[in-house]
């Protein structure tokens, strides 16, 4: 909590009426809720270096793909990784932002932030209706000490298309049998029990106002809305609290060059430090724009982002992209985003 203060609360405000004013001029995307945070503020830093804003529509991954399947946007974003075959049907290049962590959040009077832990297989079977009250053995037994009221637990769930989601059951699946073979991994499941949700923002606020929920956000979403967040155990059995350092040791061992789309999922990774529900962001764009000022203008905006965005990500407990992977990925514009014309549309900036 120490990361953050009202300038920045007041600063994403800012940031969030800047995206929702549109001019002939201004990028447009849509998608993801997971990075809404860090683009809003980018987009208001952006602004007011460049005048050049940033229409970004946070509707979900699932329907930030569908935009940009429908060419009504020049970018997408999902959180949820396209595979190399799907990017091949779209004639779409696909790249990671930045990189953060989901975190399990409760309204539970008394119990205070990172207090609570929670392990993997306790979050499926809370998911999946089997554990049904805060006091159940499951809970009690990763929590000694801690005063569990003997109330029912009120699931909060997306009920968009989300990469949030997509992450969170990638997360659920790799820890229990059940959630795999009863449930499975998708942007959108069938939730067994539970109230639905859209976006984020709405998981957030149904949280806040839902005695004894759970749900499941963003960090940063928790940490504006200063809600309660639980500690995990993790792969290696420790149990860790949701911190910058957290979600970067799940990226070590990442292989981003060497994955195609550069579509690495971050979940449950071993090492003691880490953060088992880490998560990459996508940008989707197609390597053959229709508008090539348009496509040359969002380029230009993320490289940007990659060389002067670090700062304010970190802000929000976002992870930047190493700068490994930033040469790499601008290389790859210049090699695949191409114009009419057979040139680069990054090169021609």
């Amino acid at each position: 909590m120490k990361h953050f203060n009202l300038a920045i609360a007041a600063g994403l405000a800012a940031a969030a009426f800047s995206v929702s004013v549109a001019s002939a001029a201004d990028i447009s995307g849509a998608g993801a809720t997971f990075p809404y945070p860090i683009y809003a503020k980018w987009a208001d830093a952006y602004k007011t270096e460049t005048g050049i804003g940033l229409n970004y529509q946070s509707i979900g991954s699932g329907g930030g793909i569908k935009q940009i399947e429908a060419k009504t946007v020049t970018f997408g974003a999902t959180d949820k990784p396209l595979s190399a075959t799907e990017l091949d049907k779209y004639g779409m290049a696909q790249w990671p932002m930045v990189m953060g962590g989901i975190v399990p959040v409760v309204n539970l009077e008394g119990i205070k932030p990172g207090e609570l832990y929670i392990d993997g297989a306790t979050l499926a079977d809370i998911f999946m209706g089997k554990i049904t009250k805060w006091n159940d053995p499951a809970i009690a037994k990763a929590n000694p000490g801690v005063k569990l009221p003997s109330s029912a637990i009120a699931v909060v769930h997306r009920s968009d298309g989300s990469g949030t989601t997509f992450n969170f059951t990638y997360y659920l699946a790799d820890v229990s049998a059940g959630w795999k073979s009863d449930i499975g991994v998708n942007t959108s499941v069938e939730w067994p029990v539970g109230i639905g949700a859209k976006g984020n923002e709405g998981v957030a606020n149904n949280v806040q106002n839902t005695k004894g929920s759970i749900g499941y956000v963003e960090y940063a979403y928790a940490v504006q809305n200063k809600m309660t967040y639980t500690g995990m155990v993790n792969k290696d059995g420790k149990q860790v609290q949701p911190t910058a350092e957290a979600f970067a040791a799940a990226a070590v061992n990442a292989d981003w060059k060497g994955t195609p789309g550069y579509a690495v999922i971050l979940a449950n990774q071993p090492g003691a430090e880490t953060w088992p529900m880490t998560a990459a962001t996508f940008i989707l764009m197609y390597k053959k724009p229709a508008d090539v000022e348009a496509s040359a203008t969002a380029l230009k905006f993320f490289s940007w982002a990659y060389a002067k965005g670090d700062d304010m990500a970190k802000e929000l407990i976002y992870i930047p992209m190493p700068n490994s992977v930033v040469k790499d990925v601008e290389a790859m514009w210049e090699s695949e985003i191409i114009g009419p014309d057979g040139k680069p549309v990054y090169a021609s900036m």
